[in-house]
């Protein structure tokens, strides 16, 4: 079985590119399951129904989220709606929607996909750890599915490396997302789960992570109120990492990062 899994989308360019590369990586690498992390979907913050059924119908199996889910009012009746997509599982439980999904494909298998948010230079939600705990009591890897992955959203390296650690031997992927850098740590852990720090974005990389560099830059430079951040408008990559997982074990044989298109010129 393989998972792709695919970094934040920010806007149209990440969009745009989605729509192109995805179907040559269903085709090269026989994918179980697609993973996208869209939160920055909807012109760099939040997400709508609208882009959620377009990723849907690209072959897009589940969505997570992160910081910005709440950025596009109509978000939260749809989450009450669409259980593939989720929002981080430490956000308090009265939220709307869901912090995790069990989808299964056409092939029978299942896979669990869980969000959560960390805590370092972030919103001070609930222990991510716990929420994960939790959800791995209730849903286990050969027993309830076939695979399990983590969307680690976070600013620190070290609660993501933390949260590989945590989850070592219980998951078969852990991969971080938020800061829209690809890291060159992929690799698999001790106990057999497959880890990344930050899989990198989906979006324009002739940008300050998929911004427009010069509207980022005045901000930086002049640390006074100016022009609303946006997205930048050159072509699209797509980032991410594929993890082929073991049919008897649940946890990972292989894994490999992903970074065509755009600046990535592949």
């Amino acid at each position: 079985m393989k998972i792709l899994f695919l970094g934040d989308v920010v806007g149209r360019p990440g969009r745009d590119a989605l729509e192109k590369y995805l179907p040559r990586l269903r085709s090269e690498y026989d994918l179980s399951f697609v993973v996208v992390n869209g939160e920055n979907a909807a012109h760099g913050f939040g997400i709508t129904a609208q882009i959620s059924h377009e990723f849907f119908e690209m072959g897009v199996d589940c969505i997570t989220t992160g910081n910005h889910i709440w950025d596009q009012r109509e978000v939260k009746s749809f989450l009450e709606k669409e259980p593939r997509l989720i929002r981080p599982a430490n956000y308090p439980k009265s939220a709307p929607g869901k912090g995790y999904a069990i989808v299964e494909n056409d092939r029978g298998e299942k896979i669990c996909v869980i969000n959560v948010m960390m805590r370092l230079f972030m919103q001070p939600l609930d222990n991510p750890f716990a929420a994960v705990e939790e959800i791995l009591g209730e849903v286990s890897l050969m027993r309830d599915v076939d695979a399990i992955m983590v969307d680690v959203h976070g600013e620190a390296t070290s609660e993501k490396q933390a949260m590989g650690y945590f989850c070592d031997g219980y998951a078969s992927l852990v991969v971080g997302t938020h800061t829209h850098v690809p890291t060159a740590d992929y690799r698999i852990l001790p106990g057999g789960t497959a880890y990344q720090t930050d899989a990198g974005m989906c979006g324009c990389y002739d940008s300050i992570i998929g911004m427009d560099k010069d509207i980022a830059l005045e901000k930086m430079i002049e640390q006074v109120p100016g022009e609303r951040l946006r997205p930048a408008e050159g072509e699209g990559s797509v980032c991410g990492i594929v993890v082929d997982v073991n049919a008897d074990t649940g946890l990972a044989d292989a894994v490999q990062p992903i970074r065509i298109g755009g600046e990535f010129k592949t």
